[in-house]
Parts: C-alpha cells; structure tokens; sequence
C-alpha cells in the first residue's frame, strides 16, 4: 500500500455500500494500465520508431521516478474533497494523455512530445495509486482486504498481460498493413479510450459516504506528517544497509528486465534474436506473464515454509540465476520461437519467485514499527528506485559491450547482493526497535 496514513477499515451500512467486486478488480486494472504503458509498451513503441537503446532506457527510466518518488506527496492526496472524484481525475487525466500521445506521434517533434505526454501519464498513474489505494484500504474491513486481495494482483497483472500479451500483438500485426506510426496510434489510442472509460464507470461504481471525505487537517499539517515519517524513517538502526540491499537487489533485474525485450527485437546481424512486435508481445505478454505469476505464489508459499531469513539466499538466486538464459539465448541464437518463449518462461519463472524476498524485506523488517504503512510506501520508493537507475544506466553499458558480454555483466550485477545478504539482519525484533537491516 502506498497511503501514508493507516486509515481506519470502515463498512458502511449493508444496503448503502457498493458490492467490493463492482470495483476492487477494475480499480487495479485502472492501477496498472497507465503503469505498464509507460514501463513496457512505451519502450516497445520507441524501439518500433526506431530510437536506440540507451535513450530509450534514458527517458523512460526518468519518467518511472515518479513511482519511486509518490509518497513525498502522499500527505496531500489526502486532503481531496474527495477520493473517489481524484481517482476517477487521475484516470481521466491518464487516459487523456495516452490519447495525446496516439496523436503526437503523427507529429514533426513527435519524440519530444510523447516523452513529455509520458510523463503526465506517469504523476497522474502514481499519484492515482495512493488514493486508490485509500479507497480499498477505508471502505473495506480488515477481513475484506484480505479476502478481496487475490484480486488486486490478479487485475494489476491482467494490464499487464492486456497490454504485452494483447496490444503488443495488435501491434506487430498492424505494423505489416498499416505502418508503425499508423499501428502505435491505434495503440495508444486504444490504452487511453480504454482509461477514460474506466475512469467514467468508476465515476458511479466507486463507493461513496462517509469513507469518502477528507482526512482533515490542513497542508501544513500534511508536510509536519510527512516530515515526522521521514525523519523516523531514517532514524531506524541500519537504515542505510537495508535501502542499499534493496537497490542492489534490484541491480540484475533492473537491466535484464529493460533491455531483454530490445534484444529479442534486435536484428541478428546485431547479436539479437530478430523477433517482430507480435512475437515478443506473446513470448512476454502470455508465457512470460504466466511464468511469473506463477513463480509469485511458489516464492510466497516457499518462504512462509522456510522464513525470511532462511529462504532469501535461494531468492536471491532464484531471481539472477535464470538471467543466464539470455547467455544462452545471445550465444546460440536460435530460431525456435518455442524454444526462446520456453528460456523466457523460466527466466520469468526465477524473476517472479525471487521477486517475493525484496517485498517481504521490505514489509516486515523495514517497514515494522511506528508509521508502517508510510514506512511501507517509502521502502517500495526506494525499491523502484533502485529499478530505475539501473535502467537507465543498461542502454549505455549494453551498447558498450554488446548483447553477449552485457549479459555476462548482468550474472556478476548478483554478486555485491549475494554477499550482502550474508550479513544482513533479515528478521524485525518483536518490540519493534530494530527494526531495519543491519551490517
């Protein structure tokens, strides 16, 4: 969750509350739309326009600071007249601005355009985040969050797989008959109509009543909140090793993840594999995104069996280990579309499994104590950080040695986590006080 406050889990009267799933499953959906044009499919677009690939690791790494940056302002979302209005705003905007971007890129100065179009979509898709998440977390009981979470992973990654394993194939089969500029204006046409429709269902299928109202308080009261979090924050013992595991966790993934899909793309001449929009759209968007789906609930059931501090070495692993498949992928090349969507699949499998250490980390040893969910939020900022310099720096080092020798780069990115791991305090201590990692 990404709110700062811990907002109290009211229900209202039977009879004068909408049912949960009239809007949790599309509300998440609306959460992961906009996320996911920016962070996958505008990347695919820009590399379809021919852009090289490190200003597209440049520019929308940049763009994806804003997730890594929106608890700074969480404290004022929650001062909306109403969330439920600023939610279906955030939509409306976001949809506007995918739409925007369908257009610019008919445009002379189109790349300029887009990037800045972009960038509204991401403040507009982060800040949506939090006061979403203060819907779900105000107009449900605590045993409703529980019960109707399934469905928030469920339909954040349905975007996902809507927006690799659907649009990115109507891409690649529009970009035969019509043209790239043509086919990426029907997509991001498409991605912004689909927004502000649900932007304007939401507009009545949201929950309204008491739970819908402000916070209270004034601005100034918001920034004194805020900077009582984020001086507590960082008073925590150890704060700095654990910020620095979380970015150096995320240092191998960070670059495979943005420059994998390019070099599935890339000619062969150029050491890539040469697949056209469509295919890439289905070795990721539907194994892939099944892959790791599937690899979450296995890392989550294996560290409930183990424990966090037993089971993240074997995370760690499993989430860099399958990077050598893109090794072998880049060594051997192979034209069997079956057998690179199969590589990726475990790659995807390892990614997702993994993946579940650095949440739990975050969750129970960071953000323990005092301000959990604030604390949560800034823990999570700091992990999409870490996700982000590493992107941006992939487009230059991959350049500079090729796709074979990057790769090879990425396996040894594991090892300053590896070894830091090995001294961290994985465990929060029951009262609460040390609750960071610790050298």
């Amino acid at each position: 969750m990404t709110v700062m406050h811990d907002l109290p889990a009211i229900t209202a009267a039977p009879g004068a509350r909408r049912h949960p799933l009239a809007w949790v499953p599309t509300l998440y959906l609306a959460q992961g739309l906009p996320f996911y044009a920016v962070a996958l499919v505008a990347g695919q677009m820009l590399k379809s326009m021919g852009v090289p690939n490190d200003q597209i690791m440049h520019w929308t790494g940049a763009i994806g600071l804003a997730w890594a940056f929106k608890a700074l302002w969480s404290p004022f979302l929650e001062l909306a007249p109403s969330k439920r209005l600023a939610v279906v705003a955030f939509q409306l905007l976001g949809g506007a601005a995918l739409g925007l971007v369908a257009l610019a890129l008919q445009l002379p100065g189109w790349f300029a355009l887009c990037i800045a179009l972009l960038a509204v979509v991401a403040l507009a898709s982060s800040s949506h985040d939090i006061v979403a998440d203060g819907i779900y977390i105000a107009n449900l009981s605590t045993r409703e969050q529980a019960a109707y979470a399934g469905y928030q992973g469920a339909f954040f990654n349905a975007a996902k797989f809507l927006s690799l394993g659907g649009l990115l194939v109507l891409a690649g089969n529009l970009e035969k008959h019509m043209g790239t500029e043509s086919a990426w204006t029907i997509v991001f046409a498409l991605l912004g109509g689909l927004l502000v429709a649900l932007g304007l269902y939401h507009l009545r299928a949201l929950p309204r009543g008491a739970q819908d109202k402000p916070a209270g308080g004034k601005a100034r009261d918001a920034a004194a909140t805020l900077v009582d979090v984020i001086r507590s924050f960082f008073a925590k013992p150890g704060i700095w090793v654990a910020i620095l595991f979380i970015v150096l966790f995320r240092a191998a993934e960070g670059q495979i993840q943005s420059i994998g899909p390019l070099f599935l793309r890339d000619a062969r001449a150029v050491g890539g594999l040469g697949l056209s929009t469509a295919e890439v759209g289905f070795a990721y968007g539907t194994v892939g995104t099944a892959a790791f789906l599937a690899g979450s609930v296995a890392g989550g059931y294996f560290t409930a069996w183990l424990g966090l501090r037993r089971a993240m070495l074997w995370l760690i692993l499993a989430v860099n280990l399958p990077n050598a498949v893109f090794c072998y992928l880049s060594e051997v090349q192979p034209a069997s579309l079956a057998v690179i969507t199969g590589a990726l699949g475990v790659e995807m499998f390892g990614y997702g499994f993994g993946f579940v250490g650095v949440i739990l980390f975050i969750m129970q040893v960071v953000a323990s104590g005092r301000y959990q969910t604030a604390h949560y939020a800034l823990g999570t900022g700091f992990m999409q950080l870490g996700f982000v310099l590493f992107k941006m720096i992939s487009g230059d080092i991959q350049q500079a040695l090729g796709y074979r020798d990057f790769f090879l780069w990425v396996l040894a990115s594991a090892l300053p986590v590896l070894v830091l791991s090995r001294f961290m305090k994985l465990e929060a201590d029951a009262a609460g006080g040390r609750d960071a990692g610790e050298a």
